[in-house]
């Protein structure tokens, strides 16, 4: 029995860090570092929550090469069962090239297979083995978008819980809600996305507007800390201080923190505590699962 079904992306990240604004006219630089890591939200994120002890199941498609052997044995090798991957031997796995500036980074990604999951690939079976459903990479996983509301009621049926974190939209539209927002039990944008989403500048705004359509919405804020909005009012909580190496993959460990508490009846206060310690310790390393945190780590910033 998982505690959670991903139904996600699986492309590697390329890594290059140090001066990385890139000079044409076939200008040749040299960055510090280079490193392929483990890549996409939905990856990320399952690896973080099994770290922090969560059973997690991961479905996706991937190609039969070197990038996607690359994702299946990282997350093997972090206890993500992957029995359900869909491999596509005539298929390529994507790939995003992270320029990275320490506290920013600009991301170029060639897609490859990621949207080719479909929600009629997560069949009755995987769901009854499941606790809770999250998707992540929504605008990238355009294969997926027209029956997730779909699969997230026959999620509910079945008597798991949803989560979504829409990542950023790279057509800059943010369409194709309306339907799918109410099914969601915990929405997890960033606070430039769910202001996108809402259409407004103002994150207090943008946190009424979507709460009024889904159950619990918590809100990354980066340094900020996080706030969360429901229909009973608006909790923020403080970021920690650390040192970051890099931001890959901060708001995935926050999901993962989330909803390990959501899914162990903590109070929201304590889960959106949790969850901001679990993306700021993730950034101390560089990639986005290195720095992820183990329970007992992160547990030393939660009062009580």
């Amino acid at each position: 029995m998982a505690d959670i079904l991903v139904a996600g992306e699986i492309n590697p990240d390329l890594i290059l860090s140090g001066d990385v604004r890139p000079e044409f006219g076939q200008v040749e630089k040299l960055v510090d570092d280079a490193a392929l890591a483990m890549g996409s939200s939905s990856a990320i994120f399952a690896c973080g929550a099994a770290r922090l002890g969560l059973k997690v199941a991961f479905i996706g498609v991937c190609g039969d090469d070197v990038f996607g052997n690359f994702m299946l044995a990282e997350m093997q090798k972090r206890a993500v069962d992957v029995s359900d991957v869909l491999i596509r031997k005539a298929g390529q796995t994507g790939l995003s090239v992270i320029l990275n500036l320490h506290t920013d980074r600009a991301i170029l990604t060639h897609p490859g297979l990621i949207a080719a999951l479909r929600a009629q690939d997560v069949s009755e079976a995987s769901l009854r083995q499941a606790r809770h459903l999250h998707v992540a990479s929504y605008f990238l996983q355009t294969g997926l978008q027209r029956g997730l509301p779909e699969l997230f009621q026959r999620a509910h049926s079945l008597g798991l819980t949803t989560s979504l974190d829409t990542n950023w939209d790279p057509s800059d539209e943010w369409r194709g809600f309306d339907e799918l927002l109410p099914l969601v039990d915990v929405f997890l944008p960033n606070e430039n996305e769910a202001k996108a989403i809402a259409r407004t500048d103002d994150l207090d705004s943008a946190l009424g507007y979507l709460a009024s359509r889904s159950k619990i919405v918590a809100a990354k804020c980066g340094a900020d800390g996080a706030s969360l909005r429901t229909k009973d009012g608006t909790i923020s909580v403080p970021a920690i201080p650390v040192n970051v190496a890099d931001t890959i993959g901060a708001g995935d460990s926050f999901d993962a923190g989330f909803l390990y508490g959501y899914l162990n009846n903590w109070d929201l206060e304590k889960s959106l505590t949790f969850a901001a310690a679990c993306g700021a310790l993730s950034t101390q390393k560089r990639g986005g699962t290195d720095g992820q945190p183990t329970l007992e780590e992160a547990l030393k910033y939660v009062p009580g």
